[in-house]
Parts: C-alpha cells; sequence; structure tokens
C-alpha cells in the first residue's frame, strides 16, 4: 500500500492491486474513504469520517489531484 502523502494526519494511499477509475484512498484513527478522482473528484465509500473532515478531504483530493494521478500512472506503470 504506497502512501502518496499524509496530510493533517490523513493518509492518502493506492493499494498495489488497483483498477480503474483513477481513486485514492484515504484513512485516518479507524476511518477510511475513497475518492475517484477522474472523471470527477467523488466520494465512494465512507467508513467513520464525519462531514467535517471529508470536507477537507475533498479540498486536499483537489489541490493535489495532478499529483495523486501521475503517482497513479507511474506506480501502475500507465
Amino acid at each position: 500500500m504506497p502512501t502518496v502523502f499524509t496530510i493533517w494526519g490523513f493518509r492518502f494511499f493506492f493499494y498495489a492491486d488497483e483498477h480503474l477509475p483513477i481513486h485514492i484512498h484515504v484513512e485516518k484513527g479507524g476511518a477510511r474513504a475513497k475518492y475517484n478522482v477522474v472523471p470527477v473528484i467523488e466520494l465512494v465509500e465512507n467508513r467513520g469520517f464525519k462531514n467535517t473532515e471529508l470536507k477537507k478531504i475533498e479540498s486536499v483530493v483537489e489541490a493535489y489531484k495532478e499529483l495523486i494521478i501521475d503517482n497513479w500512472k507511474s506506480f501502475h506503470g500507465e
């Protein structure tokens, strides 16, 4: 599970055997979420994050969208 980055204690990462569309997993303190990054940023799954935390996470995904995409392509050999 390569970590792409950690911000505000949220760990943004991929699993090794990922599938399209490009997406990112996030975890912190036992809570987990998954966001699709393309074609649009959207919450796919939430297990335990509060709405305020989800807003923070989404703002990070928006700010680092290109970095996430570049890391995805590099890690998955695209």
